[in-house]
């Protein structure tokens, strides 16, 4: 029987609050600092736009579908309470109000579509982007959200993602890369950030509201959460310091650039592992994001050709991709029940790496077709070459971001 907790709840409702903050402020200054000056408020808007539309997705029917009753052997979850219609105030679920849990996953969903935008822009119209993004929301996040978290296939298999190691970060990261191939690259595909200190600060709120996204996932307050901030805030730190250290060695130099993104790395692979591992299981799993990170970026990306913007994939498709595995390894029974290679269950590996492939698969498949489909029914979802040249801030939007007049 599930018992009010005013403690759980506020500790719920915070963390709620510093998702917010991710989803929205942080990933708009982290994305618009590293994007050209001339395209910095586009970058923005595709942020706010995305989260907006997904939030409105979310109550109408996008929570309902994806933690409703397992249909289609757990594909997809049975629908009821429409516009949340049904759920009072003292509905429950576990200790915190059902209205205060719809919320705290609003909060994911929608910070998951907004990191997408980093793969798309300076080059893809806004109108593309407001039809993609809904779309995306329905076939992709929803039904994988169900998969892992809502009674699905996935979390019946066994399979473990504490805070959106494969349900936000290898499905955004999936999904960028997708929609960027569709695209094309840039005419310009250097990344000289236009305002370094606006990633600066979008980064420390990422990492300040990040204790909210990892720490609030055990829905408790309790010592959970506190081994969730715990481990969350060493790995990143972890990753911050191997980043530098690669900086230094490949080009000579600590970057401030690579300081942030290692930061950022490190929190994308300890949030599947976050309730799972201690610290030292944290310090593995932070200190070898950024080397899984930096080859993806720095060797992979060349190779292939595929021009990831902002690098989503490389950071959080592929940090995310090793954290979700780690978590595999490094599970310690004692921390919340689940046990990992290193305490005898070898299977736990497979089942990550299944969760791991068929979040790949599904995401980018179903992402790639859909660009692909709006672009032959919208006679392009690029941009024309004026527009990406002039900046798509002055074209699209007849705005500045910066008018010193």
């Amino acid at each position: 029987m599930d018992i009010f907790s005013a403690g759980d709840t506020a500790w719920v409702l915070v963390c709620s609050l510093l998702v917010l903050l991710m989803s929205i402020p942080a990933v708009a200054f982290f994305y618009g600092g590293l994007s050209k000056r001339k395209n910095v408020l586009n970058t923005m808007f595709l942020t706010f736009i995305a989260f907006s539309i997904v939030s409105v997705i979310w109550v109408i029917f996008g929570y309902q579908f994806a933690f409703g009753t397992p249909l289609l052997g757990g594909f997809i979850g049975s629908p009821s309470n429409f516009f949340l219609s049904g759920i009072g105030l003292d509905d429950l679920s576990g200790t915190i109000p059902t209205l205060l849990f719809v919320m705290f996953q609003l909060a994911f969903a929608g910070l998951t579509a907004a990191l997408i935008s980093g793969g798309v822009v300076g080059r893809m119209k806004t109108k593309a982007w407001v039809i993609f993004i809904p779309i995306w929301a329905c076939l992709v996040y929803i039904p994988i959200a169900h998969w892992v978290w809502g009674g699905g296939w996935l979390m019946n298999m066994g399979a473990l993602d504490f805070a959106g190691g494969t349900v936000v970060h290898i499905n955004s990261g999936v999904s960028a890369l997708a929609i960027a191939l569709v695209l094309g690259k840039r005419k310009d595909i250097s990344l000289l950030p236009h305002n370094l200190g606006y990633a600066v600060l979008g980064a420390a709120l990422l990492w300040f509201g990040w204790m909210g996204f990892n720490g609030g996932s055990g829905l408790g307050a309790n010592g959970l959460a506190a081994n969730a901030i715990i481990v969350s805030n060493v790995a990143a730190a972890a990753a911050l310091i191997v980043w530098t250290i690669l900086d230094t060695i490949v080009v000579g130099k600590p970057t401030v650039l690579g300081a942030i993104s290692g930061g950022i790395a490190g929190l994308v692979a300890i949030t599947p592992a976050a309730g799972f591992v201690d610290v030292p299981g944290a310090l593995v799993i932070g200190a070898v994001a950024p080397l899984v990170s930096y080859f993806a970026i720095y060797y992979l990306k060349a190779k292939l050709g595929y021009d990831d913007a902002l690098d989503v994939f490389g950071i959080h498709g592929m940090s995310g991709i090793w954290g979700a595995i780690a978590t595999g390894i490094f599970a310690a029974p004692y921390i919340n029940e689940a046990a990992g290679l290193l305490y005898g269950n070898p299977y736990q590996v497979v089942i990550q790496i299944i969760s791991v492939v068929a979040t790949i698969v599904y995401a980018f498949v179903i992402s790639y077709v859909l660009a692909k489909v709006l672009d032959k029914a919208m006679g392009g979802i690029r941009v024309e070459d004026e527009a990406e040249v002039v900046g798509l801030d002055t074209k699209l939007h007849e705005e500045s971001a910066y008018n010193f007049n």
